[in-house]
C-alpha cells in the first residue's frame, strides 16, 4: 500500500509539472507578463529590467517541466522529490496570500490554458503539497522506467527539448495559442455578442483612430474583404528590425484596396518618433495595451483578417513576404491569404513524435536491455 500510494503522488506531481512547465515554455513572454503582475502586486514592479523577467520565465518554466519527467522517470529520486517539495513549500503559502488579498486575478500556474481562481489554486497546492510530503519520506519506493545507466540520456533531452521550444516561440509565436485571439477566432461574432450582453473576454475590444478620435471597430470587424492590423503595444518597444518588410506590406495592402491599420497604446508623441524613424505612412489607432499583449505575443506583430475571422498571426521574425513576381495577385491566389493547416491535431501529433515517442522507445529499449542482462545472469554458471 505504501508502494501504491507513493507511486500514485509521483504521478500526479509529475503531471501536474509537465504540463504547468509545458504551458509556460510555449507561451514565455505571458509567463514574463505574469511574474511582472506579481512584482507589481508586491510593490516592486519596474525594479528589474525586462530580460531578467524574461530568463526567469524561461528558467521556471524549463525547470517545472524537468522536474516532472524526472519524477515521472524516477530519475534522482531523492534529490528530485526533494526540489519538489521545497517548490511547493514556496509556492503554498504564496498562493495563500493570492487567495486572502486576491491581488491579481490569477496565478498564471497554467498558462492561458487552465485559468483557476486563486481560491482554486491554493486547494491544487495544499494537494500537491501533500502529494511531495509523502514522495519526498519514501523516494524509494518509486519504479524506475529507465535504468540509472541510461538517465542522463532523458535528463538532456527533456532539458534540450523545452529550451528550445521556448526559443522555438520567442522567435516566431506559441505553437499552441490558448488565449481567446487565436487563429480561427470570428471577432465580428463574438464583439457581437459581447455587446449584446454576453460575458465574453472581447470587452475591451476598440479601436480608436489616433488623429480623430473615431471608433472604427465596428467597420473593421465588418469587413468583408483582408484587413491588416499591425500590433505593437508599446512603440517605444517595438522591434525595429522589420521596418522595410512592414512598409512592403502596407504598399501592397493599398495597391489591392486593403486596409491597414496600426494598433497601440502608445501615446501621441511616441507615434509621431515611430513615424518620423521608420517613415510609416499607415494609420494608427489607440487600444488598450494589455489587450494588444493578448492578441499577440510579439512586438511588433501582424494579424491578418479576413470577414472578421483571424486567418493568420505573424511575429515580426517571420512576416510575410510577397514575391515581386506575384505581388500584383491578390491575397485570395496567394498562401498568406488562406487559414493555415497547421491544425492542433497536427502540432499534437509532432509532439509526440518528436518528445513522447522517443522517450517511450528508450523506455522499451533500456527495460529489453535490463531483461536480458537478468536472463543472461541467470544463466550464468553458478561457481562453487
Amino acid at each position: 500500500m505504501k508502494k501504491l500510494c507513493v507511486n500514485i503522488c509521483r504521478l500526479v506531481l509529475a503531471v501536474t509539472f509537465i504540463l504547468s512547465g509545458f504551458v509556460k515554455a510555449v507561451d514565455p513572454l505571458g509567463t514574463q507578463y505574469k511574474i511582472a503582475d506579481y512584482l507589481e502586486a508586491m510593490g516592486l514592479g519596474g525594479l528589474l529590467p525586462d530580460w531578467t523577467t524574461l530568463s526567469a520565465a524561461v528558467l521556471l518554466a524549463a525547470a517545472e517541466f524537468c522536474l516532472g519527467i524526472f519524477l515521472l522517470f524516477a530519475i534522482q529520486r531523492r534529490l528530485t522529490s526533494r526540489l519538489i517539495l521545497l517548490m511547493m513549500m514556496v509556492m503554498t503559502p504564496l498562493t495563500l496570500w493570492l487567495a486572502l488579498a486576491n491581488p491579481i486575478s490569477d496565478c498564471g500556474c497554467f498558462g492561458d490554458a487552465v485559468v483557476l481562481t486563486n481560491w482554486q489554486t491554493l486547494w491544487k497546492n495544499v494537494v500537491l503539497l501533500s502529494c511531495a510530503v509523502v514522495v519526498a519520506l519514501w523516494p524509494k519506493e518509486m519504479f524506475r522506467f529507465v535504468s540509472e545507466t541510461n538517465q542522463w540520456i532523458v535528463i538532456n533531452y527533456s532539458a534540450l527539448f523545452v529550451l528550445a521550444i521556448s526559443a522555438w516561440c520567442l522567435y516566431y509565436l506559441p505553437i499552441f495559442d490558448f488565449r481567446p485571439y487565436h487563429i480561427g477566432t470570428n471577432l465580428r461574432e463574438q464583439w457581437q455578442r459581447t455587446m449584446d450582453g454576453e460575458d465574453l473576454p472581447y470587452a475591451d475590444l476598440f479601436i480608436e483612430r489616433a488623429d480623430n478620435g473615431e471608433d472604427i471597430t465596428e467597420t473593421v470587424l465588418q469587413d468583408s474583404s483582408y484587413v491588416f492590423l499591425l500590433v505593437s503595444p508599446y512603440l517605444e518597444k517595438a522591434d525595429d528590425s522589420q521596418l522595410d518588410r512592414i512598409n512592403e506590406l502596407y504598399e501592397y495592402a493599398n495597391d489591392h484596396g486593403y486596409r491597414f491599420y496600426c494598433l497601440t497604446s502608445s501615446t501621441s508623441e511616441s507615434i509621431r518618433q515611430w513615424s518620423e524613424m521608420t517613415g510609416a505612412e499607415y494609420p494608427f489607432c489607440q487600444t488598450d495595451g494589455i489587450l494588444l499583449k493578448t492578441v499577440i505575443r510579439s512586438n511588433p506583430g501582424m494579424l491578418l483578417l479576413k470577414d472578421g475571422v483571424i486567418i493568420r498571426k505573424w511575429s515580426h521574425n517571420a512576416l510575410p513576404v510577397m514575391p515581386e513576381t506575384r505581388s500584383h495577385l491578390p491575397l485570395e491566389q496567394l498562401e498568406h491569404g488562406q487559414m493555415p493547416d497547421d491544425s492542433v491535431a497536427r502540432k499534437i501529433a509532432d509532439l509526440l513524435m518528436w518528445f513522447v515517442l522517443p522517450l517511450a522507445l528508450l523506455s522499451l529499449a533500456d527495460r529489453l536491455w535490463m531483461w536480458t542482462k537478468w536472463i543472461r545472469r541467470k544463466k550464468r554458471p553458478q561457481t562453487k
